[in-house]
């Protein structure tokens, strides 16, 4: 039987030692059917210590093999414990103070983080939003600093103000009182911005939003109705982007307080946490936990991939 907790106590007595952290990610990945990760069709044949062989490979594996968790010399206690905290926590934690929480050094704990950000890129996580007459809400957001504070050599020509043409785009997807999928894009050019909304958006949908004049292709495809932000309306009727919004306020508060900053380069997987902790809110503590924790199949991350 799967432990049900909804504080970091109840995690603590659920998984008191390493065998009991082993058994829930044997349960949450195999249910009683071990499969080899290197042949699904191969016998496997139970080893000592928590080991497996498959027959047809004749190699050795184990339960985290395969996963984030391979090849880590961190007890799976700690990165239980750092996955609840870390998904819970509505704004996200920094590093300093998950390697104070879980009495691991900041690069490993940095590290880790990432390996769970990671995990967020997993086929089990990724939405598609829409269809069949429901809303989907689209916006774009900014992410950066001010032009106004960045050192003259960081500055692009003629870079001025706070506009988004400053930042680096994000295109969000929100279906109404559903689900939202949020992808960094290039820039916001017809070439960038609408193959990103055929990727994520169904067929059938009904799209709402701004008066951003590339939208309007949208029209030969969808059902499509905006609202004139830059005349200042907000709400026509049943035509608005709040919802989408509503994201964007969880993303820049969480980014801006939490991690301060985030380099070009790792704001997808940042992205990617704030959707699947924004997309799960209804879920419970335990709920939530599970269903990362049974989607962590990705290959392992390694450090030199991701700082090169």
């Amino acid at each position: 039987m799967i432990p049900e907790f909804k504080s970091i106590f109840d995690l603590l007595k659920a998984f008191p030692t390493e065998q009991a952290c082993i058994d829930h990610l044997e349960k949450l990945q195999w249910d009683g059917n071990v499969v080899s990760p290197f042949d699904a069709d191969s016998k496997v044949y139970k080893c000592a210590g928590n080991k497996y062989k498959c027959k047809n490979t004749g190699k050795y594996f184990n339960v985290r093999t395969g996963t984030i968790f391979d090849n880590t010399k961190i007890p799976l206690q700690k990165w239980f414990l750092a996955l609840h905290v870390f998904s819970s926590h509505k704004k996200g934690i920094s590093s300093h103070q998950l390697a104070k929480d879980i009495s691991v050094t900041q690069k490993t704990a940095w590290f880790l983080l990432h390996r769970l950000r990671y995990a967020f890129d997993h086929p089990n996580f990724k939405k598609e939003v829409g269809g069949d007459e429901k809303i989907v809400e689209i916006d774009e957001c900014g992410i950066g600093g001010q032009s106004r504070y960045k050192h003259a050599d960081k500055k692009t020509k003629n870079e001025e103000g706070k506009t988004i043409s400053t930042k680096v785009p994000v295109v969000g997807f929100r279906q109404r009182g559903g689900n939202v999928v949020a992808k960094v894009i290039t820039d916001r050019t017809k070439e960038n911005l609408l193959p990103a909304v055929y990727e994520h958006v169904k067929p059938g949908s009904i799209i709402m939003t701004d008066d951003f004049v590339v939208y309007n292709d949208l029209d030969k495809d969808f059902e499509h109705y905006s609202v004139n932000h830059s005349a200042g309306h907000y709400v026509n009727g049943v035509v608005w982007t709040n919802g989408i919004e509503n994201f964007w306020s969880h993303l820049k508060r969480g980014i801006k307080g939490v991690y301060h900053a985030v380099s070009k380069r790792h704001l997808q997987a940042y992205v990617n946490e704030f959707t699947l902790r924004f997309n799960s809110r209804k879920f419970d503590t335990g709920s939530r936990f599970n269903m990362i924790l049974a989607g962590v199949t990705n290959k392992r991350l390694k450090y030199e991939d991701l700082i090169k």
